[in-house]
Formats: structure tokens, sequence, C-alpha cells
């Protein structure tokens, strides 16, 4: 029962402090407000990032790999560099798309390409917008709704007809509020019939890759992008998915090894192609935002560190304007225990408060993230528990020093003090 007295004398002589000091203590609680705010806040974007990044690779399947001509990791090159060790290779060809599908187990293969081209319908039009080249069966990679409209045919797609599906944001951009299912449209000089409108899903991966809902961008058939448009073939990737009769280990064994003596590849030479499952994209992801979050933490130090060193001087001041208290309390019977924990609990109480501050503008934050973006930030439980804990532990390092300056006075002379 007397500890919890104890505590609330503590705070209530924490709050008396602020109110006798309150620039210092407005200095020390933001501070602490500031180290919280980072953590929190790059915590709920971190959070959210990843939730809407597992959600892209959900859409694509949870077995799906992909078949590209370089690395995507942090560590690969893109070819560019004189001195990337995947500059030669060659890219992913059609008769090896061919080959893939029809190895057993392999239920289909998208194959993806990308371009840019200029877009207009009459007196409006829009340069540079990007677009994809897929195979017929793209709708089962891309949880994309198209409405009004349909996807192209197999038909189509063997013959190269020249059709497009356009984005919501493309659509009003060329067409505004008429209709566009049916229309002509020229893209890069060449015409195209307009035979769906589709809707993105929003996402942290589409809208990184300029795919997001609110950037224009079409959809073509790779036979008619090929045929009609300078798009460029060597960036050809294919997304391969097992069919569930077989692991996809088991798919991508088979794969590789066809690839590799399709190429002519000997036993220890390097693959001149690259395998990707979901765990090495995820992987990628932990190792790039976990050095951001690693930088947040380091931020957020050095601001707690400034909340600390305020503590010390607030609670040196406290010490002092006190002493002759302190010297009748321990007259009463006060412990030098006691003593030093209520101003501990009065140092806590002081960084609680600004823990709190950081907490409430974090989530304030993620609110306005959530609501005008694509990412779902949230506050994980674990990133609010640990910087409560953190501001606490802060409070009762920094709040040490003069706790124990205070108990350690003499009782004769703190009554001395005027």
């Amino acid at each position: 029962m007397n500890r919890f007295l104890l505590v609330f004398e503590g705070v209530g002589m924490a709050l008396e402090s602020i109110r006798s000091n309150k620039v210092r203590a407005a200095l020390t609680i933001a501070g602490v407000a500031i180290g919280v705010f980072v953590v929190v806040a790059m915590g709920a974007v971190v959070n959210g990032i990843r939730a809407s990044f597992q959600q892209d690779l959900e859409q694509i399947g949870a077995t799906t790999f992909i078949v590209q001509r370089r690395s995507s990791g942090i560590s690969g090159c893109d070819g560019t560099d004189e001195k990337c060790p995947d500059r030669s290779n060659p890219p992913i060809s059609f008769a090896e798309w061919d080959m893939i599908k029809r190895i057993p187990g392999v239920e289909n293969v998208i194959g993806v390409l990308g371009g840019q081209g200029n877009f207009a319908y009459r007196n409006s039009r829009v340069d540079n917008v990007g677009y994809d080249a897929y195979s017929v069966e793209w709708p089962s990679v891309d949880a994309s709704d198209i409405s009004p409209g349909r996807n192209f045919t197999r038909a189509e797609y063997d013959a190269g007809q020249p059709v497009v599906l356009v984005n919501d944001t493309l659509k009003a951009q060329l067409f505004g509020e008429s209709e566009a299912i049916g229309k002509q449209i020229m893209i890069s000089g060449r015409q195209f019939t307009v035979i769906g409108i589709y809707a993105p899903k929003a996402g942290f991966l589409k809208s990184l890759e300029g795919k997001g809902p609110d950037t224009p961008r079409a959809i073509i058939p790779i036979q008619a992008a090929v045929r009609s448009l300078d798009v460029w073939r060597n960036n050809l990737s294919l997304l391969v998915r097992p069919s569930k009769s077989v692991t996809q280990g088991e798919v991508m064994d088979e794969v590789l090894a066809s690839m590799r003596a399709r190429r002519g590849l000997r036993p220890g030479d390097r693959a001149t192609f690259y395998l990707v499952e979901q765990d090495r994209l995820m992987d990628t992801f932990n190792q790039l935002f976990g050095a951001i979050f690693a930088v947040g933490l380091a931020l957020s130090a050095v601001a707690l560190l400034v909340g600390g060193v305020g503590v010390v001087a607030i609670m040196m001041i406290s010490v002092t304007e006190r002493t002759r208290e302190i010297g009748v309390r321990k007259a009463l019977g006060a412990t030098s225990g006691t003593i030093r924990w209520q101003f501990l609990v009065e140092a806590a109480t002081m960084t609680s408060i600004g823990a709190f501050v950081g907490l409430g503008l974090g989530a304030l934050l993620a609110w306005v993230i959530r609501t005008n973006t694509s990412i779902p930030a949230t506050l994980p439980g674990s990133i609010v528990a640990t910087a409560l804990i953190a501001s606490a532990v802060t409070g009762v390092a920094f709040g040490m020093l003069p706790a124990m300056r205070a108990s350690r006075l003499d009782p004769v002379e703190a009554l001395r003090h005027e």
C-alpha cells in the first residue's frame, strides 16, 4: 500500500516540477516525445509497408516464382556497371518461355514486359505513360478489377491484335466522363482499341513500381506490343505458377535444370539467369527497411538522450528546492530508499508524459498515412510497449543521480537549508 502511495506522491511531485520549471520541462518532454515519435512513426510505416508488400505477393500467388535475367536483390546489379557479373547474361527468350510452359508440374507461365508510350485520343494526350505487356493469363497474378470491359482473348493475343486496357486514371485523362470501351486511341503513333477499364489494387509494391491507382497506366498483350510498339524484348520476365499437385521446390529444380541445359551451362558454371521466390523478395524487403529502421532507432536514441539530460537538470533543481522538505521527511522516519523511490517515480513520470505525447503524434501520423495512401500504417503493440518501456527506463536511468543525491542528504544539514 505504501508503495502505491509513494507512486501517487511521486507523480504529484513530477507535475509540480513541471509547473515550476515550464521551459525546462517542456524541453525534456519534447526530447522524449520526439524520440518516441520517431520510433513509433517508423514502426507504423514499416509495419504498414510490410503488410502491403505481403498483400502484393499474395496476389501473385504463394508458390509463384520469377524467372528473370538479372538479380533483384540489394546486392544485385542492373547490368549498367561494366564490373557487373550479370552484364553478359542473355535475355530470357520467347523460346525459353515456351520450354518452361511444357515442363510437367507448371500450371501456367505469364510473360511480363514493360514500356512507355504517348497516349492520345482526339485532342487529349498523355505522354510517357507506362504500360505492362502481359500474356493472356495475367489476371491470375493480378487482383485488378476489370469493369467495364474485358480482358483480351487468346485469339486476340495470338493474332497480335492491337487492343488495350487502360486504368481509371488514364481513362479519365483521355476520355473524361465519356465512354471509352470500343474507342480507338493512338499509342506512340499506332492505333489501338480500348477493350477494358481496370482498377489496380492499391499496394506498396505497385506504387513503388509506378503502377498504383493514381498513376496513368495501361495493359497491352505482349504480342501486340512486340509487333506494334517499340517494346524492349530483352527485359522479358516470367511468372511461373506451379500446379497444386507439386511443390514449388520441385518445379524450380526442373526449371533450373532445363534453363541450364538449354543455355549449355556445365556443372560449376555460373547461372546466367535468376529464379526468385517470394521468400527472397521478403528478405530483400527486410534488409532494406531493417536498415532504415536502424537509422530511425539511432535518431530516437539521440532524442531520448537529450530528454534524459533534461531530466537530470530538472531533478537536480528539484532536489535543491526541496532540500528542507527531504530533511523533514527523514526526520519523520523516511528511509533513503523511500526518498530515492519518490524521485525515480518523479523522473519516470516526466519521461512517460513525453512518451504519451510521442505516441499520440505517431498514432496521428499513422492515421494520416492510412487514410491518404495505400499503406495500411498501424501501430504494432510491440512498438508501443517498447516505446513506453524505453521512456520509463530513460527516466529511471537519468533520474538515478538526482535520486541518489536526495537520498544521501544529511537530515540535520537539510533542515538548516533555507
